[in-house]
């Protein structure tokens, strides 16, 4: 049902909720995971890994000097689906700076969602914002699912075009590029739809600062990342766990729903539902154009030699015969089951009518 809910909420206005800070996380860590499987495996030259080494073990007595470069798990060094250290510090490093930003618009939400009720409707219904009464947690709870949806299939966009360079405008963090650099707008512009402004730096106020301004400035963000992924999880917890982190105690609204899961149970079933009817219907049509051509191609030698043509399913014409509109599963699944059924019998009957002559 949500393929349907999709097109009639297509004109929502979204403004993000903080449970998504969760979501997003996921996704930023399954992004990099993906790293390992798209990427093929390369071993990095001694120089270049003694590099990459180097840099990091600076880069860490630049955030801390008291403590400098702290690795007890050895994560630096673990060798991960056969990839070199100098890839595993370049993941690393990349999500690192990923969560950190995303920790730092999640504290910020939060406070804004707290305090702030936008006037204006949510949706193209009319259906007003969550009220502030509500804990951040519980008003992401409260926007309709195809709301979330393109929340999410927004963030997913990004992720793949981070993934992916920009369409092959900057190298990936695993293979040499540069961690936490989001590319540029103009490969999409180009191939794509007009975009206002880049994620990153859209006022071009960092464009002409010097090399060590912007490393005094990656400094300053990675810390403040890091305290922001602190500061999230001390919101969440006190919101989760009454009494958890006293310092919020008085603030703390208190929320009985599933911190770590974005969907409820019934999104959960209409989401996957809905995959599976996409699924079907795409395959009944892909294997209805299939046999067709098929049956196209054999045709003329059917006909020049007079024999009886072993017939294919029009699984194309059963899936459009099966497909009333409704959106639900059950109805096409049971529909699509006659219809190939019925064209099954007809062509047992066509064959042992042909076997009979």
């Amino acid at each position: 049902k949500i393929s349907h809910q999709i097109i009639k909420y297509s004109q929502i206005k979204i403004k993000s909720k903080m449970q998504f800070s969760t979501a997003l996380s996921l996704i930023a860590t399954l992004s990099g995971v993906s790293a390992f499987v798209s990427q093929p495996p390369r071993h990095a030259s001694v120089s270049a890994l003694s590099s990459a080494r180097a840099e990091l073990e600076t880069l860490a007595k630049d955030l801390n000097p008291v403590i400098g470069f702290y690795d007890p798990l050895k994560l630096a060094e673990y060798d991960l689906y056969g990839e070199s250290e100098e890839s595993v510090i370049g993941f690393l490093r990349q999500s690192e700076i990923k969560h950190g930003r995303v920790a730092m618009a999640a504290f910020v939400g939060f406070c804004v969602q707290s305090n702030v009720h936008w006037p204006w409707p949510m949706t193209s219904a009319g259906d007003a914002f969550p009220a502030t009464s509500l804990a951040p947690e519980a008003q992401w709870d409260t926007i309709p699912l195809a709301a979330k949806l393109q929340i999410i299939g927004f963030v997913g966009l990004l992720e793949i075009y981070d993934e992916t360079g920009g369409f092959g405008q900057k190298d990936h963090y695993m293979r040499g590029g540069q961690p936490g650099k989001f590319p540029t707008k103009e490969p999409f512009v180009e191939n794509f739809h007009p975009v206002p402004f880049n994620l990153y730096d859209p006022f071009n106020f960092h464009k002409n600062k010097s090399e060590e301004a912007k490393k005094s400035g990656l400094v300053t963000e990675i810390n403040n990342g890091r305290l922001a992924m602190l500061g999230i999880f001390g919101f969440v917890s006190a919101d989760k766990i009454p009494g958890s982190v006293p310092a919020l105690g008085a603030i703390a609204r208190g929320y009985d729903g599933e911190i770590m899961a974005p969907f409820s149970d019934d999104e959960v079933k209409a989401t996957l539902g809905s995959a599976i009817l996409v699924l079907s219907v795409v395959s009944a049509l892909i294997g209805g154009k299939q046999a067709s051509e098929r049956n196209a191609s054999a045709a003329p030698l059917a006909a020049s030699t007079g024999s009886l043509e072993k017939e294919t399913l029009d699984y194309d014409a059963a899936a459009r015969l099966a497909w009333d509109g409704s959106g639900d599963f059950e109805t096409f699944n049971t529909k699509y089951y006659e219809e190939t059924s019925a064209m099954t019998a007809a062509k047992w009957a066509k064959s042992q009518a042909g076997l009979k002559k």
